[in-house]
């Protein structure tokens, strides 16, 4: 008896120790973190198709959480580039590829002051602002330095076109179609830099960046000395480099845009009639997926941004095509090429319907792989390069 009680109180001790052995590695070990809201959650209710972009972004001591200035001053050069590039036509100048050069990678303070109905930039302010377009040009591609050597190669284009501002072009020969100024192939290399840019810049950054694998950006923690997340600023950036609007196209309708935008975000209004109006809110309500740390609605809004900001560049590069076809001059046939030809290099940045740089390539090669570019464009040509556009994005 006093052996089977030893025996018992043992077993008892021994499950006793086994069991305070558990408890205290259990105290010991501290509880796993409970990941905290940054911020006030929003209701999605609160977006419309009026709310201006910062209005709901507000921390808890009342300040802006939106950050639109470093989007706002990429957007502005790229004005004061355009601009300067149409002084050619404007003010018959000879334009310099290295002020371009310089304006494309914000070297050497090459930003002045432009004051117009439509621009408004200050000069020093863009010079000092540490941006720059060159940086974020095709920043989504491995191959970045050869669309943006591209741009350059056009820039020296540009310059020495500018040379004839004042001759008549003709087939061989520089110089101006109507109000056009275009190169010896009939090409206007204005509009290439132009629409390129709204590719290579806008396009691939908002969509390709910012929407793709920078949605997996920081979004808890603020960034040192700001207010803003690393995943809030770069959504902020997208919305600040299409339009320095608080609230984009607004008061647009489908007959008139009523609304100061220029670029990509001008395009969407003329050449995406069915979505340009939710575009907006679509900003708006990705912005507060991202303050309810809500990864599957801020994925939903970058896709639908995405996909209709492609469906206008692919709408936009098709509509210039038909213009050549039912233009009833030279001038109005070289101007409307080449905003098509611009708008065909873009479509290298349409990811999301599988286009590339080899599709884009094959079909500026079918249209101008000849000696004499724009002046030896037939029916055939044009029709082959509407119908592979048609054909990718099922349009």
């Amino acid at each position: 008896m006093l052996h089977y009680n030893f025996k018992l109180r043992a077993a008892l001790f021994a499950s006793i120790v086994a069991f305070g052995l558990v408890s205290c590695s259990d105290d010991d070990e501290p509880a796993p973190p409970v990941q905290q809201d940054l911020r006030t959650k929003i209701d999605y209710a609160k977006v419309t198709p009026t709310t201006p972009y910062k209005s709901l972004f507000i921390d808890a001591k009342g300040d802006t959480t939106a950050d639109l200035k470093s989007g706002n001053d990429r957007y502005r050069m790229f004005q004061a580039l355009n601009y300067y590039l149409g002084s050619a036509v404007r003010d018959s100048a000879t334009l310099d590829s290295i002020v371009m050069k310089n304006m494309f990678a914000n070297s050497g303070n090459p930003f002045k002051d432009i004051k117009t109905s439509t621009i408004s930039v200050v000069g020093a302010d863009l010079n000092a602002s540490g941006v720059q377009l060159r940086s974020l040009t095709a920043s989504s591609r491995s191959s970045a330095e050869t669309d943006r050597k591209a741009l350059e190669r056009y820039f020296k284009e540009m310059a020495e076109a500018s040379k004839s501002v004042k001759a008549t072009a003709e087939k061989g020969k520089a110089g101006k179609l109507g109000t056009y100024l275009v190169d010896a192939k009939g090409i206007e290399i204005a509009q290439i830099i132009q629409k390129g840019l709204i590719g290579a810049l806008q396009l691939d950054y908002i969509s390709n960046v910012v929407m793709d694998k920078g949605l997996e950006a920081d979004n808890s923690t603020l960034v040192s000395g700001k207010k803003y997340t690393a995943l809030e600023h770069n959504w902020d950036e997208a919305y600040g480099l299409l339009t320095l609007n608080p609230v984009y196209l607004a008061g647009a309708t489908d007959a008139a845009r009523n609304s100061n935008e220029s670029f990509l975000g001008s395009y969407i209004w003329e050449y995406n009639k069915a979505s340009y109006a939710k575009i907006h809110p679509a900003f708006v309500k990705g912005r507060v997926a991202i303050v309810n740390n809500d990864k599957a609605e801020l994925k939903t809004q970058a896709t639908f941004i995405r996909t209709e900001m492609e469906k206008a560049i692919a709408s936009a590069a098709l509509g210039y095509l038909g213009k050549w076809k039912s233009g009833t001059t030279d001038a109005a046939r070289a101007h409307a090429m080449g905003e098509g030809l611009g708008f065909i290099y873009s479509l290298r940045f349409c990811t999301i319907n599988g286009a590339d740089a080899a599709f884009s390539d094959a079909i500026l090669v079918g249209l101008l792989g000849s000696p004499n570019g724009f002046w030896d464009l037939t029916n055939d040509k044009i029709n082959a390069a509407s119908e592979a556009i048609t054909k990718k994005f099922k349009l």
